[in-house]
Order: C-alpha cells, then structure tokens, then sequence
C-alpha cells in the first residue's frame, strides 16, 4: 500500500524528515505520532502528492513516487481519501454540493448516479442531517462525518487522517474513531496523524512517532 525507503522530506526548502522508512501493508491501521512541527503533516503530503519526494524511494497505491507528475496527482487522490482536521468543507455550497462537486471532478456523469452515491456515503458515516444544509449549520463532529463521506465517495483503497479528531470534543473524537474501526473493518487501510495518545491506547494499530527529523516505528511494551 505505502512504502517508503530511505527517503528524505523536504518542505520549503526546509529538511523535515530523513531517512524515511516506512511500509503500510494492504488492511493496516497505522497511527503517525509527535509533537506539532516534528513532520507529521509534512510525511502526509508527500504522500497525497502535496510535497514531492526530494530523494530516496517511494510508491503508494500503486504509483511511483520519483516519477509521480502533476497531471498524475488527481489520478492518485482518487484512490486515496483524505481526512483534514479542520474538515475543508466549501462553506457556501450545501452538503450535496460539496460532495457531488468531487464526483463531479472525478469524472462522475449521470444525476441519478451521483445522487445516490452521495446518500450512500452520508448513511455509511451516520450524518442524518439534510444534504441541503450548509456545514455551518452542523455540529464539528457531523461536519467531520461529511469530510469522511467526502474522502469515501471514490471507494478508495486507503484514507490519510490528518489530525482529524483536532477540532473536537473528546465524547465527539471517540464517536470518529470507533467511525475510522469501522472502515478499517470493513477494508480500508488508514494512516492517521494524532497528538491524542488516548486514543492510539483504546484504538490499538502500528504506531510511528516523528522524533528529532526521524520517524521511528514504535513497539508497544507487553
């Protein structure tokens, strides 16, 4: 699914992470940890195509990260789903509108088709609310549903969470973890970002922690 050997990050022109090695098996649910600033974001962008590989070896989902180019990266983010902390929902469209836009630009054709596709996702995550609502008008944690609905719509094989329990209450973050099991149950891979190290010990998976321009697999004590 991702493997990274000896890669170096680098992000304007700063040098982030070195070094790099990183392998997320097909069905895995891997947790990214460290302190804001230690790299975390910046390894999840290289991987949603948002940085390039500045050295080393890299492939994701199938493509080849040294050869990865512009015109791929759409190609690439439709086999991913990306979760955001701060959701990234367009506040002017309603939620049908955000999420038929991304079927839309991903080659979707057909009203019924999309129509149903978006119902179906928003009843995956459990967001009973109207799709004619804006987000404004939901609670964080229905909002962050939706964003989950959004990184599904395409069936993707993996989805990259950054931080995507950031901007919630702690009663709302389990509710969209114990959402994350699920998916991860039903054959997703997820690579999650997190500082809330409850919930890597109630969410048990394989941990990284980003330390000193490092990242380091951590082994939890038996």
């Amino acid at each position: 699914m991702i493997n990274l050997q000896n890669a170096t990050i680098v992000n304007e022109k700063n040098t982030i992470l070195t070094d790099v090695n990183f392998r997320v098996d097909v069905g895995e649910f891997v947790f990214l940890i460290g302190k804001t600033g230690t790299g975390k974001s910046s390894l999840l962008k290289l991987l949603y195509g948002d940085l390039p590989l500045h050295s080393g070896q890299g492939t994701i989902v199938g493509f080849d990260l040294n050869k990865l180019k512009d015109k791929e990266i759409p190609l690439l983010r439709r086999k991913l789903g990306v979760v955001f902390q701060d959701f990234k929902l367009l506040p002017d469209r309603t939620l049908f509108d955000n999420l038929s836009f991304v079927l839309k630009a991903t080659g979707w054709k057909g009203k019924t088709k999309i129509k149903e596709r978006v119902a179906e996702v928003l009843e995956l995550v459990n967001v009973t609310s109207s799709d004619q609502k804006f987000p404004f008008e939901l609670s964080g944690g229905e909002q962050q549903r939706v964003a989950i609905a959004r990184a599904l719509l395409n069936h993707p094989e993996l989805i990259i969470a950054d931080e995507p329990t950031g901007n919630l209450d702690p009663e709302t973050s389990q509710e969209i973890m114990h959402l994350f099991r699920k998916l991860h149950t039903g054959g997703i891979s997820i690579v999650m970002a997190t500082h809330d190290y409850n919930m890597i010990v109630k969410f048990p998976g394989k941990i990284f922690q980003c330390d000193q321009g490092r990242l380091n697999e951590v082994v939890a004590k038996k």
